[in-house]
């Protein structure tokens, strides 16, 4: 199979194997590996060559490393220096040295074909070192745990991880010669690859701009794109002329374009291309693996699987530590890093090139790798568990910041707890200070608390997406509770606790945009603010004035756009006045907008498919926001069969529910359950 047929055969399985894994929640990442071991010359035969596709892998590396150099902040590096040089620096260089003299010793018991060289344990050291940042960041985020202590720990690891992987690029086609020529190569390799970073990072800062500048004038999105390009695969080209790799001319092209004002539009253009290249990537590196090498000595390759994890995580877990975390951060810092990750297998794929591993040992080592990025989201997913389990102090530390909470709050009453004193949250707290409203601030992020503490604000310290810590924070007696974080998902978090907390506690939610308005609105919010939105409001409505039309114009526009947003809001002060100001009325706060009343609708029922994207598929039946949607649930079919209708019932992918209220609002809860709206 050649050509256009192999692409369009490469991208068809690939679809499909990507698509099985996010059905099951899983990274694309993982269906890429299962979809080249599948196909490759060893297990299926579907590819025997795989010489093409390895091409299309190899400007996959260039366009990760091209995005890494992007995101690469000499700033950002001095101010973590301790995170990423420290303990980064600590876990790589630790690893290797640890793998060295792990390795020595095993030559003293391993045949004779399969012992190895200082060097070839120093290059496998390097492999096993780097971990996953796809996987672990890609999680982090979606745990909402990116901004938490272990969480900048594992973002340091990684940073230097990445940052890593250039010198190694350097050092394995150096450390493959043999001889006495060895050290002379190795000085001339690193040398070489001082000069050119130094000509190309200290004399193309100004041609680059000044040539990024040049392109941008011409208002062209193509040759925007076209420039890319030419730059990523042109450094590259550069450096693999000067006896180096393309990965670290592209990383080179990357910190270069970082600088300057046109960073965010490049990666912008830039990471369709990465994503799909750097899935050839890993479709090629699961087409190495020889399965029946690996079936043959299953116990060779748990072995290096559980010392590789093992070995790795009590490596993390000790400098963590020794470098002022306590046990429980230090735990998880461990637990999320301690598998390889897709550098590793660039460093393999090198290593197995060069003839730097023995042909078995490689194949051992692969297979351990793509099981350990397999374990890697479980492992994740039971971190909290296995930490609260050995850790005794970690119960003390999360009891201590419930009751630091609790005690600040225990005499609070009518106040409004905002959640995030971030730059929203702090010129909130300003205003309500002003009129004499008492509040009280909670953020999980020690510098935003120790700053707003300086200015004068009640702030405190607190995880809000912990149901403890909204009880702990007075929910139950507060008057209103503000999110100012402009992630959706830490508001969905909060307004799912709070169904169990103080359901009619007022939640308004500030958002970047609309478009979880209607999802917000649907999970308990009264009131969601998109700052593009009021920001565009605000300028329409001077724009208007300008314009020459009258004031009272301008506010009936501007209160009709509102109108329609702030529905959820308005009924609640219709029904209570939370704030106890008998003088303002719901037409004051919402811009004088006039209430508007929906006409009777018949009763109807309407069976929804639960679909496998919507926010409450495996969610407990409790969590559906029925009160807010206006509707009940009077049937739940599963599978052709009735379902009891209970609290703790699991909601299932293909469940059948059927809704029964007004024609408006069974269509409204049809499209908010499965996120259509």
């Amino acid at each position: 199979m050649e050509g256009l047929s192999l692409i369009v055969a490469l991208l068809a399985i690939a679809v499909l194997g990507v698509v099985a894994f996010r059905l099951v929640h899983l990274p694309p990442i993982l269906g890429y590996l299962t979809v080249g071991v599948a196909i490759g010359p060893h297990a299926f035969g579907l590819f025997h060559d795989s010489e093409a596709t390895a091409h299309l892998a190899e400007f996959g590396i260039v366009f990760l490393m091209f995005t890494i150099g992007l995101e690469f902040s000499l700033p950002k590096l001095k101010s973590m220096r301790r995170v990423v040089l420290g303990l980064g620096g600590a876990q790589v260089g630790g690893t290797m040295a640890v793998m060295v003299l792990v390795g020595l010793a095993l030559n003293w018991f391993l045949p004779a074909d399969l012992q190895m060289g200082w060097q070839s344990w120093l290059v496998l050291g390097g492999v096993l070192a780097m971990s996953s940042t796809a996987i672990v960041m890609k999680t982090l985020t979606e745990r909402l745990e990116l901004d938490t202590a272990h969480g900048r720990n594992i973002f340091g690891i990684l940073l230097f991880q990445d940052l890593a992987v250039v010198p190694l690029l350097i050092l394995i086609p150096a450390l493959a010669q043999t001889g006495d020529s060895l050290a002379w190569l190795l000085g001339l390799g690193l040398l070489k690859a001082a000069v050119v970073l130094a000509l190309l990072l200290g004399l193309g800062q100004k041609p680059m701009h000044a040539w990024l500048t040049l392109v941008a004038k011409r208002r062209s999105q193509e040759l925007f794109m076209l420039n890319l390009f030419l730059m990523t695969l042109g450094f590259a080209l550069l450096t693999e002329v000067a006896g180096l790799s393309l990965a670290l001319g592209a990383f080179v092209a990357g910190m270069l374009i970082s600088e300057t004002e046109f960073k965010l539009q490049v990666e912008e253009d830039i990471l369709p291309f990465k994503d799909i290249l750097l899935g050839f990537f890993f479709v090629t590196m699961g087409m190495l693996l020889d399965l029946g090498v690996v079936f043959a000595h299953p116990l060779a390759v748990l072995l290096i699987l559980f010392v590789l994890v093992l070995g790795k995580f009590v490596i993390i877990t000790t400098l963590t530590y020794v470098f002022g975390s306590n046990s429980a951060v230090s735990l998880r810092t461990g637990i999320a890093v301690a598998q390889t990750g897709e550098f590793g297998l660039v460093l393999l794929s090198l290593a197995l090139q060069n003839k730097m591993l023995n042909d078995a040992i490689g194949q051992w080592v692969l297979a351990a790798v793509l099981i350990s990025m397999f374990l890697t989201p479980f492992m994740l997913a039971h971190a909290d568990r296995l930490v609260l389990r050995f850790t005794r102090s970690e119960w003390l530390i999360q009891s201590l910041q419930l009751t630091t909470l609790a005690s600040h709050t225990i005499e609070a009453k009518d106040h409004v707890i905002i959640a995030g004193f971030g730059r929203s949250g702090n010129d909130l707290g300003k205003l309500l200070g002003g009129q004499a409203i008492a509040y009280m601030g909670i953020d999980s992020n020690p510098e935003s608390v120790q700053k707003g503490i300086l200015q004068g604000h009640d702030v405190v310290y607190g995880d809000i997406t912990r149901k403890d810590s909204l009880i702990a924070a007075g929910a139950v007696r507060a008057r209103a509770l503000v999110i100012t974080y402009v992630d959706p998902r830490i508001a969905l978090h909060v307004l799912h606790h709070m169904k169990s907390i103080n359901p009619s506690l007022p939640v308004i939610v500030r958002t970047l945009d609309d478009t979880y308005l209607e999802q917000l609105q649907a999970a308990g919010a009264v009131a969601v603010v998109p700052e593009i939105l009021e920001g565009s409001l605000v300028l329409a409505t001077q724009t208007m004035m300008t314009a020459g039309m009258s004031p009272p114009d301008v506010l009936n526009f501007v209160a009709e756009q509102r109108r329609g947003r702030y529905d959820l809001l308005r009924e609640h002060f219709e029904s209570d006045d939370p704030f106890g100001a008998s003088s303002s009325t719901p037409e004051t706060v919402l811009a004088s907008a006039p209430t508007r009343r929906a006409p009777p609708q018949q009763t109807q029922s309407l069976d929804v498919v639960l679909r496998d994207e919507s926010l409450w598929t495996d969610q407990a039946f409790e969590t559906l926001p029925l009160t807010a949607w206006r509707v009940s649930v009077t049937a739940i079919v599963r599978a052709g069969v009735s379902m009891p209708i209970d609290d703790d019932l699991a909601l299932l992918e293909h469940d059948v529910l059927t809704f029964t209220g007004s024609t408006i609002d069974v269509e409204h809860a049809k499209q908010a359950l499965n996120g259509e709206v």
